[in-house]
C-alpha cells in the first residue's frame, strides 16, 4: 500500500506543480509582467516546488537525511539524466549568459554545499546544517534573486509589453489554479515522505539512499517533463537554463530554508554524492564552453555517467 500512496503522492506533485505554473505565468501575464522575468522566477520556483514540499516536510518530521539526500540527487538526476536523455533527444543550444554566469553560480552552490556539511573532515564533528548555515545559504539565494531581477530589468527594452500575449479573461480561474497547485504541492509532499520512510525501513535502505533515489527522482518529474517537451519543440535552449536554474534553486532556497526550520543532520556518505555533484556541473560548464551546445554524444555520456552513478550507491548500501 505504502507504493500506491507513494505514486500517488508523486502524481499530485507533478499535477501540483503543473497548475501552479500554469496559474501563476497566467496572472503574471495578467499584470503584464514580461516573458523573462516570468520564465526566469515562477517557472524555476514552480518546477523545483516537489523538491521544496519534500525537503521542508522531511526538515519538520526530523528526516534531515532524506533533505539533503532529495536536493543532492534531484540535481544529479537534473544534469546526468534529464540533460542527457535532453541531448540525445535534439542536441542543447547554451545561451552565452548560462555559461558565463548560472552554470559558474550553481557550481558555486554545489561547492558552497560541500563545504557546509563537510564538519566531520574540517573539524572532525557530526556533520549538521544549522541554522547559522542556512541563513548563509538563503542570503546566496537573495544575491541570485536579485542577479534575476536584474537581468530582467536590464532586458526589458527587448520586450515590448503590446507584444506580450492577451491577458486571460478568466483570471479568477488561474487565482484557483495557482492556489489549488499550492496545496497539491504540499499534500503530495507529505505524502512521499511518509510512505518512503516506511519503504525505507521495510527494504533496510537509509534514508539518504531513499532520497538520492526514489524521492530525487520523483521530485524531478516537472524538470524532465519541461526539458523533454522543450526539445522536443526544438526549443532546446530552454531546457539548460530551466534545470540550471533549479539546481541553484535547490540548493540555496530549499536547503536554506529546510535548515533555518529545522537543523538538519547529514549522513557522511553524501559528503561523496557533493563531490559527484561538482564533477558533473564542472563537466556540463566545459561541454557548454566546448562549443556552446551539449551533443548528442555528450549526451549519451551523461546517462552513462548516470547509470554508473545509480550502480555505485546501490553497492554502497
Amino acid at each position: 500500500m505504502e507504493y500506491v500512496l507513494l505514486l500517488i503522492g508523486f502524481l499530485i506533485l507533478v499535477k501540483g506543480a503543473d497548475f501552479f505554473v500554469e496559474g501563476s505565468s497566467e496572472i503574471a501575464t495578467f499584470l503584464r509582467i514580461p516573458p523573462l522575468l516570468i520564465g526566469l522566477t515562477i517557472v524555476a520556483f514552480g518546477t523545483s516546488a516537489p523538491e521544496a514540499a519534500v525537503s521542508i516536510s522531511a526538515a519538520l518530521k526530523g528526516t534531515g537525511d532524506i533533505a539533503v539526500g532529495n536536493v543532492v540527487g534531484s540535481n544529479l538526476f537534473n544534469i546526468l539524466f534529464i540533460l542527457g536523455i535532453t541531448a540525445i533527444i535534439q542536441p542543447l543550444v547554451v545561451e552565452r549568459q548560462t555559461i558565463k554566469k548560472e552554470i559558474p553560480f550553481a557550481l558555486l552552490g554545489s561547492i558552497v554545499l560541500l563545504v557546509l556539511i563537510a564538519d566531520r573532515v574540517l573539524v572532525n564533528e557530526n556533520a549538521v546544517l544549522s541554522r547559522g548555515d542556512g541563513l548563509i545559504l538563503l542570503t546566496y539565494f537573495s544575491v541570485f534573486i536579485y542577479y534575476i531581477l536584474e537581468v530582467a530589468k536590464n532586458s526589458r527594452e527587448q520586450f515590448e509589453l503590446d507584444d506580450i500575449d492577451p491577458s486571460p479573461t478568466n483570471i479568477g480561474k488561474y487565482v484557483l489554479y495557482t492556489i489549488g497547485g499550492l496545496v497539491a504541492i504540499v499534500f503530495g509532499g507529505d505524502m512521499v515522505v511518509k510512505n518512503a520512510i516506511v519503504i525505507a525501513m521495510a527494504l533496510g535502505m537509509s534514508e539518504t539512499l531513499v532520497g538520492l533515489t526514489i524521492v530525487a527522482v520523483g521530485t524531478s518529474l516537472p524538470e524532465l517533463i519541461t526539458s523533454v517537451t522543450a526539445a522536443l519543440k526544438n526549443k532546446s535552449e530552454i531546457a539548460v537554463g530551466n534545470i540550471v536554474g533549479s539546481n541553484i534553486f535547490n540548493i540555496f532556497f530549499i536547503l536554506g530554508i529546510s535548515s533555518v526550520i529545522h537543523p538538519i543532520v547529514v549522513d557522511s556518505n553524501i559528503l561523496i554524492d557533493a563531490v559527484i555533484m561538482i564533477i558533473s556541473t564542472v563537466i556540463l560548464l566545459i561541454f557548454s564552453l566546448t562549443h556552446s551546445k551539449i551533443t548528442r554524444g555528450e549526451g549519451a555520456a551523461f546517462m552513462l555517467m548516470y547509470l554508473g552513478y545509480m550502480a555505485y550507491i546501490l553497492i554502497r548500501n
